[in-house]
Order: structure tokens, then sequence, then C-alpha cells
């Protein structure tokens, strides 16, 4: 059986399948990449009409990560999937607190989630930073919380928690925060992977060497 073996030939091949399932839907060339992308790590072209991007979001983060900053994620899944090479050369890191002995005693001693605990952890260090929630949909109501309450202000949030208890809500209350610039996915739908996939594809429209 013959099929594709070269990486990029593998990547140029599947966005071409995708691109279809994106002309109706009115988006500028940034946007489009980073729908892709998404589809693409998903392996889901069902995902072309609930993806939601936040007016200047895309170009937000960008200014974020040429200018260094660091994202801060709710696991290790997401850390994992993000490409810390290509972050490095801006001058970012990623960090993940979730399996933080300090954090696991704080969200014992306060009745929450650990992925809650870390986002209080991180406070004000979120300032000017991307947030990139993919599994915990009590992270991203923190991080809102930390938002409307505290003034925290990262440059950009993308919040794409999956599954059946509290990721639609909170992924609305993202969507509705009219503060901060937002990547999400509308319902239950999302994931580490997810959100990883589209914080590289912001990454690899700065510079899309794959080194």
């Amino acid at each position: 059986m013959e099929f594709i073996k070269q990486p990029m030939e593998i990547e140029t091949r599947s966005m071409e399948i995708i691109a279809p399932y994106l002309s109706q839907l009115k988006l500028d060339e940034k946007a489009v990449k980073v729908y892709s992308r998404i589809i693409h790590a998903a392996g889901d072209v069902e995902y072309a009409p609930i993806i939601r991007i936040g007016e200047g979001a895309i170009e937000k983060a960008i200014e974020a990560l040429r200018g260094g900053s660091d994202i801060y994620t709710d696991v290790e899944m997401v850390r994992t999937g993000i490409n810390k090479r290509k972050l490095a050369s801006f001058g970012g890191e990623v960090h993940c607190l979730i399996a933080d002995a300090e954090v696991a005693k704080q969200a014992k001693a306060e009745g929450i989630t650990r992925s809650m605990a870390a986002m209080r952890r991180f406070g004000k260090k979120l300032d000017g930073s991307i947030v990139a929630i993919g599994n915990a949909p009590t992270a991203l109501f923190e991080v809102l919380r930390l938002v409307r309450e505290e003034g925290v202000r990262p440059a950009c949030i993308v919040g794409i928690p999956v599954g059946f208890v509290g990721a639609a809500d909170s992924k609305k209350e993202l969507a509705e925060n009219g503060i901060v610039p937002y990547i999400t996915v509308a319902g239950t739908k999302g994931g580490s992977p997810i959100a990883a996939a589209a914080i590289n594809a912001m990454m690899y429209l700065i510079n899309n060497d794959r080194g």
C-alpha cells in the first residue's frame, strides 16, 4: 500500500483536505491557519463551525509571543504539546503547577481542584502572558474570576477544556468575558492537544521553521 511518508507533505495534504470546510467562514489568513491546525489536531472537520476567536486575539497573542511572553497551562499534557523549542526562540517558557506539592496542599485545604489552585498560585504572573487551558473547566473559571475580581490581564486566553461537566459553560463565559482576548471551542469538545495546537499555530505564524 502506498502512503505519504514525509511529515511536511502529510501536513500539506491535510491542510488541503481541511480547506474546503473553512471556505465559507470568511476568515482572514491568520484565522485560517489557527482553525486549520485545531482541526488537524482533532482529526475532526466538525470543529470548523464551533471554533471561536475573539476580536484581535491572534494579533494580541502573537505580539505577546514575539515579546517573550511565558505560557501558563492547567495540565502537563498541554505543556508537553507546545513546541517549547520554538517558544524559547522567542524568549518564553511554559509553566504548569498541577504536580506541585504546595499546590496540592492548597487545593486540599481550600476544597478546590489542583488546577484552580495552580491558577491562583500563578496570580499576577498571568499579566501579559498567554493562558492555555485544555483540560480543566475549573481552571478556566478561576482564570476568569482572576480577570473579573483581581484585575489580572493575560494577553490572550486559549481556553479549550473538554468534557461534560462545566466545559461548555466555562467556554461560554470566556467568549462573553468582554475583557481578555480569547480562543475557544463551543460545546463539550476540546482537550489538551487542541489547546496546544492553537498555541503552536500562532507561533508558526511568526516563524514556520519547525526546528
